[in-house]
């Protein structure tokens, strides 16, 4: 039985679940594993650890993440789409002890508050509209651990003239006007809204996609700052 997506207002990708895994390698220029390394680097993994992949697609970083993870000491990744499709291919290709899927929309997730150690993903909100965009990450800062850690990447400012060229050239070929908010640089100031730290831009690919690093405060932290 075919799994049924969740209803959102943000971009679903169930049309392309079959052609996934090939189609968005050749869009990164062969340089997918690399970023996907560097984000997960970013994370400090401990094998006891809880991981969100928020837009998981089908499950390619859960995957990676997942292997780093001991199911005898509580590890998991845990990979949430809302589109039922993307998510049966990722638990027949990618499915294991360390490495759930769930259907589920960013601005509204299924889990309980500060159940996960980190928080990642990736090339995931520039499909939702802005007001989504604040949503799923006020739901990530409540299922996020104090001082558990932020990492994304996403398209961005653009920072060459191709980088521009590729990020607004898709944002009206593909009729998305979601891509717009995001190279306006709306990311950073929703992040900070949601509760994080101001996020770090620690590297941009292809002059357009930006990988940043964030936090949520520690409790020692707001203990300091009370009026934070």
């Amino acid at each position: 039985m075919s799994l049924k997506s969740v209803p959102t207002r943000g971009r679903t990708l169930d049309y392309a679940a079959g052609v996934y895994d090939i189609f968005e390698p050749m869009l990164l220029f062969g340089r997918q594993s690399m970023m996907n390394n560097q984000l997960i680097g970013l994370l400090e993994i401990k094998e006891s650890h809880k991981i969100l992949d928020i837009g998981c697609g089908t499950g390619i970083v859960a995957k990676m993440i997942a292997d780093k993870l001991s199911s005898e000491s509580g590890g998991c990744a845990i990979g949430i789409d809302a589109a039922g499709k993307m998510i049966e291919g990722a638990r027949k290709k990618r499915g294991s002890k360390t490495c759930l899927f769930e259907v589920a929309a960013a601005e509204e997730l299924p889990f309980e508050n500060e159940y996960f150690d980190s928080v990642i993903s990736t090339l995931f909100f520039h499909h939702i509209q802005l007001d989504l965009k604040e949503k799923a990450f006020a739901e990530a800062f409540r299922v996020l651990k104090p001082g558990g850690r932020l990492v994304l990447s996403d398209m961005h400012i653009p920072t060459t003239f191709m980088g521009a060229l590729i990020s607004h050239a898709s944002r009206w070929i593909l009729v998305q006007p979601q891509i717009g908010e995001n190279i306006r640089g709306v990311l950073p100031g929703i992040i900070e809204k949601a509760g994080f730290d101001k996020p770090k831009i620690v590297s941009t690919y292809f002059g357009y996609i930006t990988v940043f690093l964030s936090q949520k405060p520690s409790k020692e932290s707001n203990d300091r700052h009370p009026d934070k």
